[in-house]
């Protein structure tokens, strides 16, 4: 049956009046875009249009949407068990996913600790790190030490690491307690300010909490593996905990399968999520060392990590996992995020001279285009839908994160559709 443009389909207008939407006025948004089903890098409207997936679905759909390997992954498990508590029983997707990811992590990044979103397993890891002090008779430790542009979820705790003049959670200033926001140290300078803010504080702090590389949803703000090499050296110094939270820059996104490998760095607990199951089914972990997990290990049942969210290590998950996995050791993504990384750097160089443009880069495939100002993301999100590519800009940014599986002439119509678009008046809200 053929798709008719002029019309929205049911399910559409009849959930509209109930379905609370993320991110946006309820009141004064334009409607969304109405997706029939999804294939490699593309979203097939329900009106026929089919639109190249420039943010592959909030990062997550790595391998492109309906990869022949995870979704036959998902139906065997399916057929077996699609779902069992993990309180007290066990099943073979979930234990061998936790020993296929220790083995790809540095170092003894050993226990992984199962949850469904990204925001939860961060919440987690800064459970992990208050109770690891407690456990070990050291009282006081329960601040955090996060950065400037940083991003860590929309949940309670999580909030109080994100930057606090972003708007999209300055409304809830004193909901929870403050927690220290520093620069990044990004040279001797601001590495020896830092660690003058440790070690006059660093008696309340339980752990430092960063963005390795890439600061996502804060402004896609880039930093060199330099700087994580020195809040090792000052975590070390001060015996403070380190927590990379990779859950955008995990799996390939940045050139190394995590940021951590590649920058010779490990952290004492590390957040996966996103990619993690190539965007097929909701799954996290935060994942700690051996030295972490050791001071929950004892005969006091009081000194056990009480958390356990219903749908911990669902099977279903697990084995859209351990698939992505798969093709992940398959090495093809490399080549394809090389290739990606060109294409990003040449067809976006030109919006260099776009209107309020201040800075274009390029990480991996990770291509941004950043401006002096906020971007009217409505208007964006419809020229760009006019353009046959789906871009949502955010805060000063418009950025690309395609699917790995993205082709030439996919990747070449997304950075054309922004030079075209970049250059176009009222990019920028007044």
């Amino acid at each position: 049956m053929s798709a008719d443009p002029g019309r929205e389909p049911d399910w559409l207008t009849t959930g509209a009046a109930h379905v609370w939407r993320p991110y946006c006025q309820m009141k004064t948004a334009p409607p969304p875009l109405a997706v029939a089903r999804t294939e490699g890098a593309r979203l097939i409207l329900a009106d026929g249009r089919e639109l190249v997936d420039g943010i592959a679905s909030w990062w997550t759909a790595c391998h492109g949407y309906n990869h022949p390997h995870i979704r036959a992954a998902v139906q065997a498990q399916l057929d077996i068990a699609p779902h069992v508590m993990f309180g007290g029983l066990a099943h073979a997707p979930a234990y061998r996913l936790a020993a296929r990811l220790a083995d790809l992590l540095p170092g003894d990044l050993d226990h992984v600790f199962f949850a469904e979103s990204g925001s939860v397993s961060v919440e987690i890891a800064m459970k992990m790190a208050v109770q690891y002090w407690i456990n070990r008779g050291v009282h006081g430790r329960s601040r955090f030490l996060a950065f400037q542009g940083g991003y860590h979820g929309d949940t309670l705790a999580t909030m109080t690491v994100c930057d606090p003049d972003e708007g999209m959670h300055s409304l809830f200033a004193g909901v929870m307690p403050a927690q220290y926001i520093a620069d990044l140290p990004i040279d001797e300078e601001s590495e020896a300010k830092l660690d003058r803010l440790l070690a006059d504080r660093g008696q309340d702090i339980a752990a430092i909490v960063v963005e390795p590389r890439v600061q996502g949803a804060g402004g896609m703000l880039f930093h060199d593996d330099e700087v994580l090499r020195r809040l090792r050296r000052l975590a070390d110094a001060h015996e403070i905990l380190l927590i990379f939270d990779e859950i955008f820059v995990g799996f390939g996104r940045t050139g190394d399968l995590f940021a951590c490998e590649g920058a010779g760095v490990v952290p004492d607990i590390v957040t996966l999520s996103k990619s993690l199951t190539g965007g097929t089914l909701p799954l996290s972990a935060a994942i700690a060392t051996t030295r972490v997990f050791d001071a929950f290990w004892s005969d006091d049942p009081g000194a056990a990590l009480m958390h356990g969210p219903t749908y911990m290590g669902n099977p279903l998950a697990c084995a859209a996992a351990n698939a992505s996995l798969d093709l992940f050791q398959t090495g093809q993504w490399r080549a394809d995020v090389a290739r990606i990384a060109t294409g990003l750097a040449d067809g976006l160089a030109s919006c260099r001279s776009g209107p309020g443009v201040v800075d274009v880069r390029v990480l991996g495939a990770i291509g941004v285009v950043e401006f002096a100002g906020p971007v009217a993301v409505s208007e964006l999100c419809r020229r760009f839908a006019d353009e046959g590519v789906w871009i949502r800009p955010m805060g000063r940014v418009v950025y690309l994160c395609p699917p790995f599986v993205v082709t030439d002439a996919e990747l070449a119509k997304l950075t054309r559709a922004v030079a075209r678009v970049v250059g176009l008046p009222a990019t920028v809200t007044s």
